[in-house]
């Protein structure tokens, strides 16, 4: 379908939401990166080419995309039936699940916007951002044991009065509330189907609302569009080469960007299969992995730790395994898995890069790869201000591209704070250029303000963690300071071990950081183990929960 520039608007503006600068959304417009499609003529497609193919596969699971379209379609129009109507927000507060996929596909179709909390937000981020976007529906699980998700929704309704309809995703249905499987069972896919031709889809409308990743405080709203979140997922999978004839395995939570735009979202739309775990037991995983066969690979260090000790002794085939997608550690994770490793830097709010097949070892082993846009655009700033970095300096990144938000949903004076005086976005990283082979590669070094003052010297966290990743012993390490009467502060790495190993003292960490080549300053000086990192409320690592524990800890160690 051809765009004219007149029809770059959204039809029907949402109230706090920032749109794109029409000129620059023009100009995209121009070029061939967003166009009129949205997510759901994304997934209609896949479903039209590969009706047979399995979409969703795991432990007593198997769905093709036919059963996929069908199912959610007769879940959007029976939603309808209920009173919602297009725009209206539904908070998603659920594990992974085909149930979740479903609810997802049909809050789309049905032109609902999902609200991307996770299942193990409670009343301080449910109602918050239940009354931040006036969501009208909950989505809850129902059949966790340790959790009634029914209840707990039936308890916000009066912290957030416009949750007015609950719909139970799994377990015995409860008598009030609306439940996943007797909606679809309620109306035949004709009927569903001339329901849907009444719903008018706006590719440059809201398509999700995702949640930041902030290191406090609860998340805030990101819109994501039809169109350009649609482009994200199609660069991601053209970029890695994704196939029909893949699998899928990202055990992590689906409602993260990171699964919906880069794993789950681009194999979906390339007919692709997903595999879906119900826990993360080492045996759950290692069982999954066995009966899928999996291609591509997305794994975090407490998902190789679980899965280790299966690694090493042959238990885990990976044979067919075509890559796997990891933040950093690849040479490691590459000698560990024999399988091609790409590492990746993205945010929420916008930008992706990644390393490419084709990239030299080199970029792959160092770097965190190229943006997989041609659009996308990175600008290395002195911290702090606008003035450009020298080349080759650690500095600030902005960022502006086609899928690249220009503002928070109401939030104006975080947004005046977060965007340049030309509308750059600064996400509040660390971030260096690096040139290989006549090609830009960018390498993520930490967080602006994840730094440790030690005696007046400043020593950047990441620096550190990425240095003590490779040691033998530790499957994952985040550096935090802790407080010290004569330094002021003093470093400390956290660690999660490998199965069957032992953490090194400080004193062997110093010897192999002295190996390594990091400047000895920057060693840290007491180590502490967990079994796991505390989260945030938008599911991502808390620094700020980890140096209280290493505070406590050494004030229970001092008697204090």
């Amino acid at each position: 379908m051809l765009i004219t520039q007149a029809q770059t608007g959204v039809r029907a503006p949402m109230p706090g939401v920032v749109y794109p600068d029409p000129v620059a959304l023009a100009h995209y417009v121009r070029e061939g990166a967003l166009g009129a499609s949205t997510l759901v003529d994304g997934l209609r497609q896949a479903c039209a080419r590969h009706p047979d193919h399995v979409a969703l596969l795991g432990p007593d699971l198997r769905m093709t995309y036919a059963e996929l379209d069908a199912s959610s379609s007769r879940l959007a129009a029976a939603l309808l039936r209920q009173g919602l109507r297009p725009l209206d927000r539904a908070i998603f507060q659920l594990g992974d699940s085909e149930q979740l996929i479903l609810a997802f596909f049909a809050c789309l179709k049905a032109g609902l916007i999902p609200v991307c909390t996770l299942a193990a937000h409670r009343e301080r981020e449910i109602g918050y951002l239940a009354q931040l976007a006036e969501a009208t529906l909950h989505v809850v699980q129902g059949d966790d044991p340790k959790f009634d998700g029914v209840a707990f929704a039936r308890a916000m309704q009066a912290q957030a009065p416009t949750l007015r309809l609950i719909l139970q995703a799994r377990g015995t249905p409860t008598p009030g509330v609306l439940h996943l499987q007797a909606l679809i069972d309620s109306i035949d896919l004709a009927e569903a189907n001339a329901v849907l031709e009444t719903v008018e889809l706006d590719p440059f409308q809201v398509a999700v609302f995702q949640l930041s990743g902030g290191t406090t405080g609860v998340p805030k709203i990101i819109p994501r569009f039809h169109n350009e979140y649609l482009y994200n997922m199609r660069a991601v999978a053209a970029w890695l080469r994704y196939r029909s004839d893949d699998v899928l395995f990202m055990p992590q939570p689906m409602v993260h960007n990171l699964n919906m735009g880069c794993c789950f979202g681009p194999m979906l739309m390339s007919g692709g299969t997903v595999t879906i775990a119900p826990n993360l037991q080492a045996e759950t995983l290692i069982s999954l992995i066995a009966q899928t066969r999996p291609t591509w690979l997305m794994l975090g260090g407490p998902i190789i730790a679980r899965l280790e000790s299966a690694i090493a002794a042959g238990s885990v085939d990976l044979s067919g395994a075509r890559g796997v997608i990891a933040a950093g550690g690849a040479r490691k994770l590459r000698e560990l898995l024999g399988v091609p490793v790409h590492l990746i830097f993205g945010i929420t709010e916008g930008v992706i890069t990644l390393t490419h097949a084709d990239d030299p070892l080199e970029a792959k082993d160092t770097t965190n790869g190229r943006p997989v846009s041609p659009w996308d655009r990175i600008r290395i700033l002195v911290p702090g201000t606008e003035t450009p970095a020298a080349h080759g300096e650690i500095g600030e990144p902005v960022f502006q591209g086609p899928y690249t938000i220009r503002g928070y949903y109401r939030a104006e004076e975080r947004n005046r704070e977060t965007f340049t005086s030309d509308g750059w976005y600064r996400s509040g990283d660390l971030m260096q250029e690096r040139v290989i082979d006549g090609k830009t590669y960018y390498v993520f070094c930490g967080r602006l303000k994840d730094l440790v003052s030690r005696g007046g010297e400043k020593i950047n966290c990441e620096e550190v963690e990425m240095a003590v990743a490779g040691h033998p012993s530790v499957a994952a390490v985040s550096a935090v300071p802790y407080p010290d009467p004569v330094f002021d502060e003093r470093l400390c790495a956290v660690l999660i071990l490998r199965d069957g190993c032992t953490a090194p003292t400080v004193a062997e960490l110093g010897a192999y950081l002295q190996q390594y080549g990091l400047a000895k300053f920057k060693w840290p000086e007491r180590i502490e183990v967990v079994a796991a990192f505390p989260l945030t409320a938008s599911g991502k690592l808390s620094k700020a929960a980890l140096k209280d524990l290493v505070r406590e800890r050494i004030s229970a160690q001092d008697g204090t």
